[in-house]
């Protein structure tokens, strides 16, 4: 993207809403109750011709900064300093407040450049408030409405001319002639085995999303990650609110990871502003490949800890446990021993999954952390050659024969691999609807242990086996 915006202004003024309607998707939460926005939410705008990075920010207040409003106005006023450009906010409908004096000051004194946007024009008596903003001298104001859409031409047009031509349009770069290496397989070389095994792919971005009960420390470990306070922390309990991505690198790959809500008992989510976290969560969980569920060291397995691992299996996400606050225990080898005999204990439809001991606020075991998230996301992205699934099939059934059911033995004649990311099975077999689950579980058990893939989800799935003669008469 050729340049930065900013999207600032007091709360409930719209400014999630227009950044919605700017990336084109409902990315940022959007609530009556102001202050629902608390951190720094980027996205990739497409404005008519223009093309640039965009920051929700949280609404400005005036607060002490060792208040929650005060840390949020904090995060906003490094967006500012970060971005190119940015769009100050203000409510037509509702006229001028003292706060937008104030920060319409604070804007001037940044010496970037400002659009001056007033929104919720196209409501009944919002042109006493237009007017009204000419006195905050940041130039003419943009009539708009980022609810229906309306002004957006206007506002492409206040953009280009604030930032200029040139940096609005930048000439694209010239591509660099490579050299491509041509497989062998293309000239005549050695053809692969067939049904072989693909590598895993080392250099793909990552997807990692952050999940746990309120105040276990998510964003804190994340800030801890990046090196920087992006993130919104503090004392209070269910501080973030939207599901946040952030990129980085961890020895050069590109690692995507998603800051969530913390997610209570669903009996205690009354509020809507929590139901749509909640939902904003899960959307997270789903769009990721690796997930960690973060569990407090100093009360770990709570239910609800134990609902959200399996909320993350079901959903066929790969899955890593990370015992925060590991600086606040005391007699460490004695709890991590109790701790590793209860993951075992109290969940064994995720038998072998990683658990790692660690403090977001000190950093440390976060290199352990990401070891396991990677190795966690190769065991997820697995494929097992059709051949040693069938040879490993028949052994089992040797070893332990699948029962006979009213008389009659099950015969399991041919497995392979349907799918990965969760490894998925599908096996040929007589009367699927009458195997037992004992034996599938035992199926499932196998696979793990043998093919070394602890941890993750596996799906198998029965098919039953068509009879060639099924339709043909009977020879008398």
């Amino acid at each position: 993207m050729s340049f930065t915006v900013a999207i600032v202004g007091r709360p409930n003024v719209g400014k999630s809403t227009l950044f919605n309607r700017l990336v084109g998707k409902k990315l940022a939460l959007v609530d009556d109750t102001p202050g629902v926005t608390r951190d720094r939410r980027p996205g990739d705008a497409k404005l008519i011709d223009l093309r640039f990075r965009i920051v929700d920010t949280a609404g400005l207040e005036e607060a002490g900064p060792d208040t929650l409003e005060g840390r949020m106005r904090a995060q906003t006023e490094a967006a500012i300093e970060e971005a190119d450009l940015t769009l100050f906010v203000v409510d037509a409908k509702m006229g001028l407040m003292p706060l937008d004096k104030t920060f319409g000051e604070l804007l001037r004194r940044s010496g970037k450049p400002v659009v001056l946007v007033a929104n919720k024009s196209e409501a009944r008596g919002s042109d006493a408030g237009f007017y009204d903003a000419f006195t905050l001298g940041l130039g003419e104001p943009v009539p708009i409405s980022a609810e229906h859409g309306e002004g957006m031409i206007d506002l492409r047009d206040a953009i280009v001319e604030a930032i200029g031509e040139e940096k609005a349009f930048p000439e694209p770069e010239e591509e660099a002639e490579t050299n491509v290496d041509v497989p062998a397989s293309a000239v005549g070389g050695e053809e692969e085995e067939e049904d072989a095994e693909p590598a895993y792919d080392e250099t793909k971005p990552l997807r990692v999303a952050i999940v746990g009960r309120p105040n276990a420390g998510k964003s804190t470990l994340i800030n801890r990650f990046l090196g920087e306070d992006r993130l919104l922390t503090g004392p209070e309990a269910g501080i973030t609110r939207d599901s946040i991505s952030v990129e980085w690198d961890w020895r050069g790959r590109t690692i995507k990871m998603f800051d969530t809500a913390g997610m209570r008992r669903k009996a205690r989510v009354v509020e809507k502003l929590e139901k749509l976290s909640v939902a904003d969560t899960l959307r997270a969980i789903r769009f990721a490949e690796t997930v960690v569920i973060i569990f407090d060291a100093t009360i770990p397995f709570e239910k609800q800890d134990l609902q959200i691992v399996d909320l993350v299996l079901r959903e066929g996400r790969a899955a890593v446990l990370a015992f925060n606050k590991w600086d606040l225990v005391e007699n460490p080898q004695a709890v991590l021993a109790d701790l590793r005999e209860k993951t075992e204990r109290l969940l064994p439809q995720a038998r072998g999954i990683r658990a790692v001991p660690i403090s977001g606020q000190t950093g440390y075991g976060l290199d352990k952390l990401m070891q396991n998230i990677i190795e966690t996301d190769r065991v997820w992205n697995k494929r097992i050659s059709t051949a040693k699934l069938n040879r490993w099939l028949e052994g089992v059934q040797v070893q332990h024969p699948p029962p006979a059911v009213s008389g009659r033995r099950l015969r399991l004649k041919y497995m392979t691999q349907v799918k990965a990311r969760p490894p998925a099975f599908m096996i040929s077999c007589t009367r699927p609807e009458a195997l037992p689950e004992s034996y599938v579980r035992y199926l499932t058990n196998g696979l793990r242990a043998d093919f070394q893939m602890p941890g993750v989800p596996i799906r198998i799935h029965f098919k039953a086996s068509e009879n060639p003669f099924e339709g043909r008469k009977k020879r008398r």
